[in-house]
């Protein structure tokens, strides 16, 4: 899908592209090309952000006075699309896109003098403590433990699925503070510093090899109190506002990349019968992505009139993942029997391939994004959140 750019939009594309040109090194560039997950390992990842940071570029969503760009809403959009067409390394996003804006809107002065200057730089790393075993989808019925003890909150409790905890020195979480009430108003977010005495983190190696996620485990874990974000029990609040964060932002230039690849792939498919079909299924993709391109640039004029998001953020995320899961889909099909080969598709693996390239990645993806449909808020949730939307209109 093609819009129509004006000059000052044209020229910061040709910006963008040139920067990545000079900046993103083919070393970057194919660790962004082998990340099947959903962003890339530590070294590349925070490698790029701290390049971004160099040019001014690494928060570009952040207040200007904070260290933002100042964009407008079809510059980041724009931004976005030429990343993931260079195929740069995704950032993770729990310190730039989801504590950071938690810090801005309901951190002290303290706090954003201590914190956002390292995630803006990529001196500090963050992990999301948010689910636990008993506690996914319906997060408010978490239960880690944190007491009062004088200047310290004392912690006990596990967490799972926390994304490179293995990587990170620093932590958000949803703890509870409070018991009896409504679930919702005994929760309080803290933030501090890993590595602490009395937390452990043991890896979750996830279906497709990779390890992302982590089980974390609290044992008389003494915090400062003053990592408390807001008010004790307005932790409820706070993580709905970092929801909208996680699940905002646009999916089709993500898309269009997969997309991209897809086709590559599928030229090399000999037999003419199956070339048509497949020509077929990823043109019907391309038009779902077409559509949703467009609801995302409906949402981003919503924006720039200052429009609060609404129930957009829970419209995309199910749209743009069920259709990335369906590209994972036909990736593999395109692959056909190179997929079932098990080599791990890491950062670090180096030079040539004794298979195509894209069919491990395409395996790897596969198995990656069957969690697409379920982080972020399952997809069954968010349809209960437009359902409810709508319905009371």
């Amino acid at each position: 899908m093609a819009w129509t750019l004006s000059a000052a939009e044209t020229a910061f594309r040709n910006e963008v592209r040139e920067f990545l040109s000079r900046e993103l090194t083919p070393a970057l560039r194919a660790a962004g090309r082998r990340c099947s997950g959903i962003f890339s390992d530590y070294a590349e990842g925070n490698g790029w952000h701290r390049i971004l940071a160099r040019c001014g570029w690494s928060v570009p969503n952040w207040p200007v006075e904070h260290g933002g760009t100042g964009w407008t809403p079809m510059q980041h959009y724009l931004f976005a699309a030429e990343l993931a067409a260079a195929d740069a390394p995704q950032r993770a996003p729990m310190g730039p896109g989801m504590v950071a804006p938690v810090i801005v809107a309901f951190g002290t002065e303290a706090q954003k003098r201590a914190w956002l200057p390292g995630i803006r730089s990529g001196e500090d790393y963050w992990c999301q403590g948010y689910s636990e075993p008993q506690a996914g989808s319906d997060l408010a019925s978490l239960q880690c433990k944190a007491v009062r003890d004088g200047d310290h909150y004392v912690i006990n409790g596990t967490k799972i699925w926390t994304t490179h905890a293995q990587y990170a020195n620093r932590m958000f979480c949803l703890v509870r503070t409070t018991s009896g009430g409504k679930p919702q108003q005994g929760i309080s977010f803290l933030c501090f510093d890993i590595p602490t005495p009395g937390i452990t983190i043991r890896p979750i190696i996830s279906i497709s090899g990779d390890h992302e996620l982590n089980q974390v485990f609290f044992d008389d874990v003494r915090v400062p109190a003053e990592g408390l974000i807001g008010e004790e029990n307005q932790g409820w609040a706070i993580a709905k506002y970092l929801l909208q964060h996680e699940r905002g932002g646009a999916w089709t230039p993500m898309l269009r990349a997969r997309l991209r690849r897809l086709h590559a792939a599928a030229d090399a498919i000999d037999d003419g019968y199956e070339a048509d079909d497949m020509a077929l299924r990823l043109a019907e993709a391309e038009c779902a992505i077409d559509a949703l391109e467009a609801t995302e640039l409906q949402s981003l004029r919503a924006q720039a009139r200052g429009e609060p998001p609404g129930i957009r953020p829970s419209m995309g995320k199910v749209l743009g993942s069920e259709l990335r899961q369906r590209l994972t889909e036909l990736g593999v099909e395109i692959a056909g029997h190179y997929a079932a080969v098990n080599l791990p598709l890491d950062n670090g693996l180096q030079g040539d391939m004794p298979i195509p390239e894209e069919a491990v990645f395409s395996m790897a993806a596969y198995l990656n994004d069957r969690a697409a449909s379920i982080y972020a808020g399952s997809n069954e949730v968010q349809r209960n959140i437009v359902a409810a939307h709508l319905l009371a209109r």
